[in-house]
Parts: structure tokens; C-alpha cells; sequence
């Protein structure tokens, strides 16, 4: 049996942390989720991990019903929540119908969107039509050229004063989680004892009822970007580097295949009768 979005929230309840990762594929959501973690976040991330985009907005819906469908497959226990890439929710008809597909199409358990005020009429419009929403607050990727770039938010009175209020709004709306990037710690600790749904963090502190981390940067497999909130609890980038150019040296020199190991034998005589 799956876990479903009141999983998160009997959670919070009990005081147990939630652990998600992204993934974007059959493979490593087979391997996410035969680990324990509680949720997959099939995140527009892909766009710049997957896809080689310099941001997450160039990402369509069709992108992500494509990888959300491979994740589903892969994932038999977790949580698969999915996001609505930019412009896919700017109306509310548009935010209920995309939000559809993404079930429908890509198999997701749940649908997440950036925003939060702003939002409140699309993410209670989503929740009526029985999917359940998390929210994204903080430093929302889809708004980095509004940002000025990759910069923690919350830092002043007046924006943490917007994150409270959004969070606030999502939840009122009907969230069943938010995720806070990028937003300073005491920030992330009044938004989560104030809220009864659960936070899940990522550069939000310990604070934060869960945590979520890009698997790429958790294995150290992409480079481009080393944010400050990120643990490497594996050099499998450096791993890969390597076999791959071991691999590479090996056919080079004509050491791989071995014919006794990796080859396959047939009666010679066999040779004879062709023509």
C-alpha cells in the first residue's frame, strides 16, 4: 500500500520526520524507493539535471508526464508527488486541468506548485477536484528571474512576512505539505510550529518536519551548482568518471571483452557447414 498525503500529516502529528528525494526515472525511483524514503519528488529540477537547461522553465507538462510515468512505475511505496512546471497553473482552469494530467497521464499521487497567496484559489481548486497539493514557498526556482537569482528569501521583514503569509494561505487552501527553500532557519521554525500540515525542508534548517534533497547533488553527480544546504553522502559522480573511463581504456587496449569471461562459445565444427 502506498503512503498517501495523510501519511505526511499523521507524521507530523507523531512528531516523525519525513525524508523525500527527487528522482526522474524507473531505475533510481526503484532504488529511492526500496531505501525507506517516505516521499519522490519527480521536481522540474529535471530540467536542469536531466535535460541540461540552465533553469527549471524552459520544462513543459509533457516533460513531466513523461518522467513522471517511468518514476511510477519504479516506485511501489512512496509518496510520488509531481510538479507543475512554469505557466501550467497560472489560471485556475488551467491549474485543475494540468493538475489532472499529471494523475491521469504521468500516475502522480500528488501535484506540487510554487506559490502561495497568489495561489490560493488554484491550489483549493486542485484539492476539490481530490488531488492533494504541496506548496513550494521560500525560494521558488520558477521565480529566479524575479529573485535576481538562486538567493534565500525570508532575510527582512517584508518578505518574511509574505512567506508567513503564504504559508499561511496554502494551508487554509487546503495543502497537505509545503516545502520551504532557501528561507533562514527561525523563519522555518515559526512556519512549522505555527502550520498543522508538514514542512519538508531543503536549506530550511533541522527545523522543518522533513527534509528534501536533489538526488544528483545528495551523490555529488552534478556539478554546475553546490549549494550550501547540501550533504554529499556518496562521490558516485567521481565513481562514475572513473568506470567509465576505465571501460573506455579497456576497449581501447582491447582487454574488454575477454572472450573465456564475457564471450560466448559454439562447436567450431558448426563453422564448416556455413556458406
Amino acid at each position: 500500500m502506498k503512503n498517501t498525503a495523510v501519511t505526511f500529516r499523521a507524521a507530523k502529528a507523531k512528531g516523525e520526520k519525513l525524508s523525500m528525494l527527487t528522482a526522474y526515472d524507473y531505475t533510481t525511483a526503484k532504488l529511492v524507493d526500496e531505501s525507506g524514503i517516505d516521499g519522490i519528488l519527480v521536481g522540474d529540477s529535471l530540467g536542469m539535471v536531466m535535460l541540461g537547461y540552465d533553469s527549471t522553465l524552459p520544462v513543459t507538462m509533457e516533460d513531466m508526464i513523461h518522467h513522471a510515468k517511468c518514476v511510477t512505475r519504479g516506485a511501489k511505496n512512496a509518496l510520488v508527488v509531481v510538479d507543475l512546471p512554469f505557466m501550467a497553473y497560472h489560471t485556475v482552469d488551467q491549474a485543475v486541468e494540468n493538475a489532472g494530467r499529471l494523475v491521469k497521464e504521468g500516475g502522480a499521487q500528488a501535484v506540487k506548485l510554487e506559490g502561495g497567496v497568489a495561489f490560493h484559489d488554484q491550489i483549493k481548486a486542485i484539492v476539490t477536484a481530490s488531488i492533494p497539493v504541496m506548496a513550494h514557498l521560500g525560494l521558488t526556482p520558477q521565480s529566479v528571474n524575479a529573485f535576481g537569482g538562486f538567493k534565500v528569501q525570508g532575510k527582512n521583514i517584508k518578505t518574511a512576512q509574505q512567506i508567513l503569509d503564504d504559508a499561511r494561505a496554502i494551508e487554509d487552501a487546503g495543502a497537505f505539505a509545503v516545502v520551504l527553500e532557501g528561507v533562514p532557519t527561525l523563519l522555518a521554525k515559526k512556519i512549522t510550529e505555527e502550520l498543522s500540515i508538514p514542512t519538508i525542508g531543503i536549506g530550511a534548517g533541522d527545523v522543518t518536519d522533513g527534509q528534501i534533497l536533489v538526488y544528483q547533488d545528495l551523490l555529488n553527480m552534478y556539478g554546475e551548482m553546490k549549494p550550501k544546504f547540501v550533504r554529499h553522502y556518496a562521490e558516485i559522480g567521481a565513481q562514475m568518471r572513473d568506470a567509465f573511463a576505465r571501460y573506455s581504456a579497456d576497449v581501447k587496449s582491447g582487454a574488454f571483452p575477454d572472450n573465456d569471461r564475457e564471450g560466448f562459445k559454439m562447436d567450431e565444427s558448426i563453422l564448416s557447414e556455413l556458406h
